[in-house]
């Protein structure tokens, strides 16, 4: 192991020198106010700029290269298509399949048209299908839901800076529920980010038709004569699992996220794009509640409060967000989860003014998707294998919230973007004291957060950390982190990684560092991934997030993932093998796991998976896995299996179902779990049923632990609609309801009424209430 330790830092090493070279090296972009400007406009293996009335050009190479026709009044969007434009504009198409026969033509044809004036972007499609309506795939109308891009869907991504790496995505269903996200570095895709725009759909016969309206109020761009952008398109046909684009893209990057490969999108010219506005926002917001929590001295409350998010825009790529006196009332609640490690959980974060510009601020994770590995929604997976278990120097969920408890934020302030080929974040936050609580009140802290990060070469950067809380959690006195980091890509599909990080907390003394180097080698047949991982005995960065401390953990992993033709059943089979081990800093070593996965995806979606797992486990203190069941300190050895089957989202009910058997310490566990399952009532209304059960027989106790969780969405509209999430957690003997109505009245204007309420089951008769919540919340978007 003192070698696997000796090439992880060396790994290390010869990536900081590597990026620190490649930085010097790099060149700052060029103007992109011409169409000959180099790296920001259309490239030197680009063909030639399509002429009008032409609107494409198509390159031997694959390159593309789309022309936009400007209008000098505006499209009025009704999904109908019936305008004499469309008669009088060329159109284009011809996508080009990712999955399932990569590089050959879609099989059903796609008619796109790209149109501007002095205020909006717009982008339609006739969508051809062969298929009758009914046979269409079509049961999301939610803003956002996850639904949506299993459905058939039509949308387009814009590079607006044409810097290969980031991006702003729209796309649609056939019901016109509407989807957007960001990408940052090729990947990190933000599918909170919400945006003002406008979609309509429609029908003829013989497919769909789509018509979106972006305002330029609600992108970044450099304004200015023959800009250029890069571009992409989407259409996903879900009945046949076919994924296609217009440009043509592996098909190791998976179907519905292949177009995070924003370099590899076509080159969009002909804007003559309007003066950027102010881009000032202001959203104020108005909220009655009445509360009850049994935690508080005084439990019940009824209160009335105000607050206001705004936004400006100091430059065309560089953002100022301000809050004051934020709430997040109208959030869901977390989905519980069972936990059968000796480590805490982590949590999604769902509030808004934390979710915009996220990828900017992630750290030593790098951005390119990676592709080649199975996706089952609701099914295991996590970093290389490794649950999730790199530390995360910025987590922001530590900020407003303590074990769950909502702490007040008074002010905080945020600039996001980028200046030349830089990206910069910066955020600061004041929180004030946990009022009126029966437990230790967190008291008044002040968050801050500093990142940049610097585009090398392609597809590679270069970037540093830092952090600060001026109220430590563990001492009496403040925290702070700081690091390096690097993301190379060479070719295709290798990627390199790697951290340095090192925390500083008053009175914390220890092994304070934490360091990481990784390569990943992900084509579409093949596959191979190393990585090596430090976390120091008093690694403490208190703005993220470690779920496990002291330890140095190898991983390796291989993959062979053929795609047979002469199945034709079958799209894909997976073998997979991985190894993990972790060792303390005493260099004992205290987990070990061997994994050897099979999978098979089939043509409609379906798919097959089996796993086996030898795991090895050296306590060195007692484990509590439940109260009252203690694991012993002691030197374990067991093995398990789980067979799981993933039913295809087409279908009206889908979801995963998996089985676990086997040993597990010195005792035997049996599992039964569905998840990620859903099933469509109507095309507005569906029903989200999951649960898990394990059955744990241990020398020192038997126990079940059982959690169930329903939730319910009806559609009214697009922008309608109301959601329904109950869960019981025999774990802590908790049943939740949370029960919320979101109408978006105007764009990017909301109402909100939420109820929620939490109960306590642990003794007999109806369960004794622990808190609940009843609220409403209005807000307005002004935009200058």
């Amino acid at each position: 192991m003192r070698v696997v330790r000796a090439l992880g830092i060396l790994l290390i090493a010869l990536l900081i020198a590597a990026g620190v070279c490649l930085a010097g090296q790099a060149k700052p972009p060029a103007n992109n106010s011409r169409l000959s400007a180099s790296p920001s406009s259309a490239s030197n293996d680009d063909p030639e700029a399509p002429v009008a009335p032409e609107v494409i050009s198509r390159g031997e190479n694959g390159r593309i290269v789309v022309r936009a026709t400007k209008l000098s009044v505006p499209i009025d969007i009704d999904g109908q298509l019936d305008e004499a434009l469309y008669d009088a504009t060329a159109h284009f198409g011809d996508f080009i399949q990712t999955l399932p026969r990569e590089g050959e033509p879609s099989t059903e044809k796609s008619d796109v048209w790209i149109f501007y004036d002095a205020d909006k972007i717009y982008v339609t499609c006739r969508c051809w299908d062969s298929a009758p309506p009914d046979e269409w795939v079509a049961n999301e109308m939610r803003r956002d839901g996850n639904q949506l891009r299993d459905n058939d869907t039509f949308g387009v991504m814009f590079d607006t800076f044409h810097d290969r790496r980031n991006a702003f995505a729209f796309y649609t269903n056939p019901l016109g529920a509407l989807a957007d996200q960001t990408y940052t570095d090729e990947g990190n895709p933000n599918r909170d980010w919400n945006s003002v725009w406008e979609v309509r759909t429609g029908r003829f016969d013989g497919g769909w038709t789509v018509e979106m309206a972006i305002p330029f109020k609600s992108l970044r761009y450099t304004s200015g004569l023959a800009q250029t952008w890069g571009v992409n398109f989407r259409r996903g046909i879900r009945r046949k699992n076919e994924w296609a684009h217009l440009t043509p893209l592996p098909a190791s990057l998976g179907g519905s996220t292949a177009w995070f490969r924003v370099s590899g999108g076509a080159t969009l010219v002909g804007l003559d794009l309007p003066t950027a506005s102010k881009n000032i926002e202001l959203k104020p917001y108005g909220i009655s509640r009445f509360t009850t929590d049994q935690t508080r001295v005084s439990p019940d409350d009824v209160d009335a409060d105000f607050g206001v998010d705004a936004k400006y825009g100091i430059t065309a790529n560089l953002t100022a967000d301000f809050t004051y006196n934020t709430d997040f009332a109208q959030v869901e609640v977390d989905e519980q989860q069972v936990n059968l490690t000796r480590f805490p959980l982590s949590f999604p974060e769902k509030r808004d003014f934390f979710l915009e510009g996220r990828g900017i601020f992630d750290f030593g994770r790098g951005g390119t998707q990676q592709g080649g590995g199975t996706n089952i929604p609701g099914g295991g997976g996590g970093e290389g294998g490794g649950g999730g278990i790199t530390p995360q120097l910025f987590y922001s969920r530590r900020i407003g919230l303590n074990q769950s408890r909502v702490i007040p934020i008074d002010v905080g302030g945020r600039i996001t973007g980028k200046v030349g080929n830089t990206s910069i974040g910066l955020l600061n936050i004041q929180t004030g004291q946990e009022p009126d609580t029966l437990v230790r009140a967190t008291p008044a802290t002040n968050f801050t957060v500093a990142r940049i990060k610097r585009d090398i070469f392609r597809r590679s950067s270069v970037g540093a950390i830092f952090t600060n809380r001026s109220e430590s959690t563990v001492t009496t006195g403040s925290n702070q982190a700081a690091g390096v980091d690097g993301a190379f890509s060479f070719y295709e599909n290798v990627n390199l990684g790697g951290y340095y990080a090192r925390t500083a907390t008053t009175g914390l003394e220890g092994d304070d560092e934490s360091y990481q180097g990784r390569l990943t080698y992900a084509p579409d047949r093949y596959g191979a991934r190393l990585e090596y991982v430090k976390v120091g005995n008093s690694f403490n960065p208190e703005v993220g997030l470690v779920r496990r401390s002291d330890f140095k953990r190898t991983f390796a992993s291989a993959r062979f993932s053929p795609r047979p033709k002469g199945i034709k059943s079958v799209r894909r089979f997976l073998w997979e093998g991985s190894f993990e081990n972790f060792e303390n800093g005493a260099g004992l070593t205290e987990t070990r796991v061997s994994t050897g996965r099979f999978n098979t995806e089939f043509e409609w979606s379906d798919q097959f998976n089996l796993e086996a797992n030898r795991n090895e486990e050296q306590l060195t203190q007692p484990f509590a896995i439940v109260p009252g069941v203690v694991i012993p300190i002691g030197d374990y050895h067991f093995n398990d299996a789980q067979v799981s089957y993933y039913f295809g989202p087409q279908r009206r009910a889908s979801g995963n179902v998996s089985i676990q058997v086997g040993q597990f310490y010195d005792g035997t566990i049996r599992a039964l779990t569905l998840s990620g399952s859903r099933v469509t009532l109507l095309s507005q209304w569906s029903v989200e049923p999951s649960f898990s059960i394990n059955h744990i027989d241990l020398p020192y106790g038997e126990f079940t632990t059982q959690l169930y969780r329903a939730r319910t969405d009806y559609s009214f509209s697009p922008r309608m609609f109301s959601s329904a999430l109950l869960q019981y957690n025999s774990t802590d003997s908790s049943f939740s309801s949370n029960l919320r109505f979101r109408w978006e009245y105007l764009p990017g204007s909301e109402l909100f009424v939420v109820y929620t309420d939490e109960r306590d089951t642990h003794f007999s008769g109806f369960p004794a209430l622990k808190n609940r919540a009843f609220v409403v919340k209005i807000n307005r978007l002004w935009r200058f």
